[in-house]
């Protein structure tokens, strides 16, 4: 099996024909739509989330499925634009979609979230870790991730702890990007310090020299990075090319594989926050687990990475919810078993949800990119 044929159609009337079929959940199937980059500057996060999370529901599918129902991910391209994801949502939900999975992105997110609450069908595992979709309480929002505040404390707490003073923050000019710089701003005060200085990007954008310039300008010893993995790779590169000599620190987000690929030999260096395990060696259960099933499906053009594994994680936990008694009968039983899944090990990684906890994982790492484009933690 190629890559592309475990992706899929993403677009077009193939697609589109093929919703017809989530219509009817009692027919076999379990339909879940997704909207999600499979075009433009965030398409290796869309692409790669769906591979790790198709990998684990063809897993499950070669078993007899849920109760000898079947799961089916639709997934539409948004492009990471907000209101092709709002469109999207709209095409899923009149489809008669079982439940959303597995959107990617903040500022795509928080235009489906309201769509989805609106229509009462449950929104899992984003690719997001925005306190704006966690906070308040949603009944219908599953957040597998820790959140960008967790990720931007677990960083502030790395660059001081070795006596880095000036920190400076890129960003991209939306919701996601102010969502990482309010977590910058939040893990300084108690330090009694702010950024040096900061500089923006447009979304799907890779024109950094306005921001380099005003960066530089607060002379930062560190640069925390809030943005998609081809602004922040042209951002690395001008900035070293106008002088920059400390070290840039990244929320995961970005897509540490696509990053290092962007970067190459010039990411030597780069830390990248992590909120999923190291997917690159059998180091525990569910990382084994995941290797394997991406091993047999793509044989030696299978290539992990912290954006599927994602995927194949946030699966399991849907999965997991599904199982439970009555789960797949109703979109309100499904909120409920969410809710029941209470400290899961899913194989060496933990989550814990609740009635009045709908944030599993506040699990944080951080890790640095090689100049021969690893990944080392």
């Amino acid at each position: 099996m190629h890559r592309r044929q475990l992706i899929g159609s993403l677009v077009g009337t193939g697609l589109l024909g093929a919703l017809g079929s989530a219509r009817a959940q009692g027919s076999g199937k379990i339909v879940l739509g997704q909207s999600a980059p499979f075009s433009g500057a965030a398409q290796a996060l869309g692409e790669q989330f769906r591979l790790g999370a198709q990998l684990y529901f063809d897993r499950v599918n070669a078993r007899g499925g849920i109760g000898g129902r079947l799961l089916e991910l639709q997934s539409l391209d948004d492009g990471y634009e907000p209101e092709r994801c709002a469109a999207n949502t709209r095409k899923l939900i009149d489809a008669g979609v079982f439940a959303l999975f597995g959107y990617v992105g903040t500022p795509t997110s928080l235009a489906a979230l309201p769509l989805a609450t609106k229509a009462k069908l449950p929104f899992i595992a984003p690719f997001t870790g925005a306190e704006a979709l966690r906070s308040p309480l949603n009944r219908y929002a599953f957040h597998v991730r820790a959140s960008y505040f967790d990720e931007t404390t677990a960083i502030v707490r790395q660059i001081t702890s070795i006596g880095t003073q000036r920190v400076s923050v890129f960003y991209q000019n939306d919701s996601y990007g102010k969502a990482g710089l309010e977590g910058v701003v939040r893990a300084l005060k108690p330090l009694n310090q702010a950024p040096a200085s900061m500089g923006t990007v447009e979304r799907n954008s890779t024109e950094v020299a306005a921001a380099v310039a005003s960066i530089m300008a607060g002379k930062p010893d560190a640069i925390v990075q809030i943005s998609a993995y081809k602004s922040c790779a042209a951002f690395v590169r001008a900035a070293r090319k106008a002088g920059f000599g400390g070290t840039f620190y990244n929320v995961s987000f970005v897509g540490t594989q696509a990053l290092s690929k962007e970067l190459g030999a010039d990411g030597r260096g780069v830390v990248v926050s992590q909120v999923m395990p190291f997917p690159y060696r059998e180091a525990s259960p569910i990382t084994g687990e995941y290797l394997a099933a991406g091993r047999a499906a793509l044989q030696d053009k299978f290539e992990p990475n912290y954006s599927s594994i994602e995927g194949y994680v946030g699966a399991k936990v849907l999965v997991e919810a599904l199982r439970r008694p009555g789960a797949a009968a109703s979109s309100e039983a499904l909120v409920a078993a969410m809710e029941s899944l209470r400290e899961l090990n899913l194989g060496g990684f933990f989550v814990d949800f609740g009635p009045n906890k709908h944030v599993g994982s506040k699990f944080v790492e951080l890790t640095i990119l090689s100049s021969d484009g690893k990944v080392r933690h």
